[in-house]
């Protein structure tokens, strides 16, 4: 009798590789806006733009300090975490023109990342053709996908900036290739330096994919589902958020306050990706006893349910994306202020729930609350769109011709299916906005 080991690999880790990126919640940026904009410390602070170079320059020997003590934190509290080879240790001393390669290094992400100084601008907001970056002088990515549709205004260094600007656009960012090509099967030079190993699931040889295992968070599954498959405990986005919590802490404390909240909002990037149901839980809407008899129908040679499965679980996660993107990106460029969804990311009621924001937060609060969420969530997009965006496994929703058209279609199940839907929806952007808050409150933000 096979051991339940061999069940369940194939079926998850196809069932995370979906058909084009999921980037949880698309364009942070709208949602941070949003979520920030009821805090008088962000909606009235004003900063300078300042190059990376400024920062680290003038922070190195503190930064070599932090960056040490971070890594004691994962290596002790993070069991399935992979140390950092001791050779990319940040050393203060150096060639300063080297110092932004080594830092990158040290923090272990894409050395190609751009991080040039800009802004996004709103939906419906024109940017002047003398200020406009293209949008592949803020991605290190070769695809341009979602980040080719917004507009980005170049900042001078030394320009004035709202904080709240700079805080959302960087809440983006890490959507801009700075996870890719990590790991040692990635075909990169830095993947092979990292330390970090083999991905633990996705196709290695798919630029995007290699990002998933750190912007993905599988703390709540079954017993069973991480006995037969290890791999789901080396997801990561806990290492990053207390990473850029504790750049941002020390920008913020040695007035570089630029990047105190360019680097919060790397941080809250990956908060926010929890507060996604389909990034907190493996496949929502298959339980256990059918996840381990589709699989062993597979290894048994009928691929079918297999298939099915996993068409269904990611068409249905990138519909809820472009749902979400296409009724939030409207409401913001017609300026409806008591739009639905704008409300939601702005509702302070239930931010007592999170009260603080400490190492736990992310595991034991936030991906809890989407992972019990998932379920429900599965079923309401079933029931709302036409059958073919969310439950036919011939149709790929990625090969859609017009997936702007979302909005229309979510009423297909009647108006009750469709409330059913946007109230669910609204219930994870105030999740959305509640952890968002609760991170920056936690920050030692100036009063001035």
């Amino acid at each position: 009798m096979r051991s339940t080991s061999a069940l369940l690999p194939s079926l998850l880790a196809l069932g995370l590789l979906l058909a084009r990126p999921a980037l949880a919640w698309s364009d942070h940026t709208l949602g941070t806006r949003e979520a920030l904009s009821v805090l008088p410390e962000v909606a009235r602070a004003t900063v300078q733009a300042e190059p990376l170079e400024g920062f680290l320059e003038d922070q190195a020997p503190q930064l070599a300090g932090l960056l040490e003590e971070e890594e004691r934190w994962a290596r002790q509290l993070l069991t399935a975490y992979p140390p950092r080879p001791d050779a990319l240790a940040f050393h203060a001393g150096g060639d300063r023109a080297g110092l932004r390669q080594r830092f990158l290094a040290a923090l272990r992400v894409n050395p190609q990342s751009r991080l040039g100084l800009f802004v996004q601008a709103a939906p419906g907001q024109e940017v002047a053709a003398a200020d406009r970056l293209d949008w592949r002088e803020v991605t290190a990515l070769h695809g341009a996908g979602e980040v080719s549709r917004n507009g980005y205004r170049r900042l001078a260094a030394g320009e004035p900036v709202a904080a709240l600007e700079v805080v959302a656009t960087a809440a983006d960012e890490p959507d801009y290739g700075l996870d890719v090509g990590l790991w040692a099967d990635n075909g990169t030079d830095w993947g092979r330096r990292y330390g970090f190993g083999a991905q633990p699931f996705g196709n290695p040889a798919l630029e995007y994919s290699s990002q998933a295992p750190f912007h993905m968070g599988f703390f709540h599954e079954a017993s069973v589902i991480y006995a037969a498959a290890g791999f789901l405990r080396r997801t990561y986005p806990e290492v990053r958020v207390h990473l850029y919590r504790a750049l941002a802490a020390q920008a913020f404390r040695s007035g570089h306050r630029y990047w105190g909240w360019r680097f919060a909002g790397w941080a809250l990037h990956y908060v926010q990706d929890l507060t996604q149901p389909y990034h907190a839980r493996v496949l929502p809407g298959v339980g256990v006893v059918r996840m381990l008899w589709i699989n062993a129908l597979d290894l048994m040679g009928a691929h079918g349910a297999m298939r099915a499965a996993v068409t269904l679980v990611s068409n249905r996660h990138l519909v809820l994306e472009d749902y979400q993107c296409q009724l939030l990106r409207g409401a913001l460029a017609a300026g409806r202020v008591e739009d639905p969804l704008r409300r939601a990311l702005q509702d302070t009621s239930g931010d007592g729930a999170l009260p603080g924001f400490d190492d736990g937060t992310v595991r034991q609060e936030i991906s809890r609350q989407a992972h019990a969420a998932a379920d429900g969530l599965d079923e309401a997009l079933a029931h709302s769109f036409p059958a073919r965006y969310t439950s036919d496994p011939a149709f790929a929703y990625d090969d859609a011709e017009d997936p702007a058209g979302l909005a229309a279609l979510a009423g297909a199940g009647g108006p009750a299916a469709r409330q059913a839907l946007d109230t669910l929806l609204e219930v994870q952007l105030r999740a959305f906005g509640r952890a968002s808050r609760a991170l920056v409150r936690a920050l030692p933000v100036p009063k001035s």
